[in-house]
């Protein structure tokens, strides 16, 4: 009896923040581009490893983007690739090329930037990943919402463009749910989430806050990490940016493997969390689908808590579909919502290998053991 009560409180306690997340959401004001033409002068920086599939299809992206030239400019790290992905960025005038001549790091990814940020004239720092594609009014949207808001850091939304298969469209719903959950709390200055896939502040915040110093020996957080040194300084200069047109596009992952990996690499950052807030979130997640994981195991013993855990798992359906659904509405994503009923097992069994697995060992990124 101890383990069905201990799950119906922290049921209760889940369900009445997805209820928050639900209503923070829909109280986010969706931003309208001002007609006042921005004069912000924008670096976009990007580090590259072994992108030769994709970064011509962003550098064509950002060829393409509504705002001035003249106010933006493009700058490419290469991280040590071994395929064609220098000889494809050189292809466009415009870019700037530099590559990481040290190979001995932790933090590639922290150096890349670093030395992005260090050759930049913009006064506002745009990251963004070389499988990634955003619209033709990305950086128009950017530096309008920046100048109407005066932001010093923005946070804005990814999606996965997905496919027809099982793995596409899980990932694409999970991934989808992360990016509400990251708008609810930098809207409502709750705690530090972000994607470095679309991710701005100023290039000075970045000096004040010392850039990466202090986390410049863990593997991950260029995003997060970051993001948590800024709000520490500047609480009321971050904000999210709630708009189609600002949304960035990639791919989700090919293969299990390499999203098992990613999902390691992004859930290992939580251990260097400085935040109590995202803690608890985090904790009582983890701790609900533990306990149900318990029940699990209980019911071989004990028929009945087989009821139990199907009251859970549409009782989790029913708390978590409001928000989904108006998620799936701003990432044009409504055709999915149809697996959300179905996926809700999978997902039970990744939250609780993902919460354990991140913070065990290591793991590999695109060619590389790290921890």
């Amino acid at each position: 009896m101890v383990l069905f009560y201990i799950i119906i409180i922290l049921f209760i306690l889940y369900s009445l923040l997805m209820l928050y997340y639900w209503q923070a959401w829909q109280s986010i004001p969706v931003f309208q581009t001002k007609n006042k033409q921005s004069t912000l002068k924008i670096s976009v920086i990007v580090a590259a490893r072994n992108e030769e599939k994709n970064i011509g299809q962003l550098l064509m992206a950002l060829q393409n983007q509504t705002y001035p030239t003249s106010l933006f400019e493009v700058i490419v790290i290469d991280d040590h690739s071994t395929d064609s992905t220098v000889a494809i960025v050189q292809q466009f005038d415009f870019v700037q090329l530099i590559s990481l001549q040290d190979d001995t790091l932790i933090a590639y990814k922290k150096k890349a930037i670093e030395k992005g940020i260090a050759m930049a004239s913009g006064e506002f720092i745009v990251t963004t990943d070389a499988d990634c594609i955003p619209g033709k009014d990305w950086l128009a949207t950017l530096a309008s919402f920046q100048s109407s808001t005066d932001s010093v850091c923005i946070v804005a939304p990814v999606v996965y463009e997905s496919r027809s298969s099982f793995l596409s469209v899980f990932q694409t719903l999970d991934f989808m749910t992360l990016q509400g959950i990251t708008a609810v709390a930098v809207a409502k200055n709750l705690f530090s989430m972000s994607n470095g896939a679309n991710f701005g502040y100023s290039q000075k915040v970045f000096e004040a806050v010392n850039g990466f110093s202090g986390i410049d020996t863990i593997a991950s957080g260029d995003d997060v990490l970051l993001l948590q040194k800024i709000r520490r300084q500047f609480p009321t200069k971050v904000r999210y940016l709630k708009s189609g047109d600002a949304i960035v596009k990639t791919e989700p992952l090919p293969d299990l493997k390499t999203f098992i990996a990613q999902r390691k690499r992004w859930a290992g950052k939580t251990k260097f969390y400085t935040e109590q807030k995202i803690k608890i979130n985090l904790w009582l997640v983890f701790l609900l689908h533990l306990s149900i994981l318990a029940a699990i195991v209980y019911s071989f013993f004990h028929p009945k808590y087989g009821l139990l855990l199907l009251a859970f798992w549409l009782g989790k359906t029913i708390i978590e579909f409001p928000f989904v659904y108006q998620l799936a509405k701003f990432f044009k994503k409504l055709s999915l919502i149809k697996y959300f009923f179905l996926l809700q097992p999978v997902h039970f069994f990744y939250t609780i290998y993902i919460g354990i697995a991140s913070q065990l060992g290591n793991y590999e990124w695109k060619g590389r053991k790290l921890k």
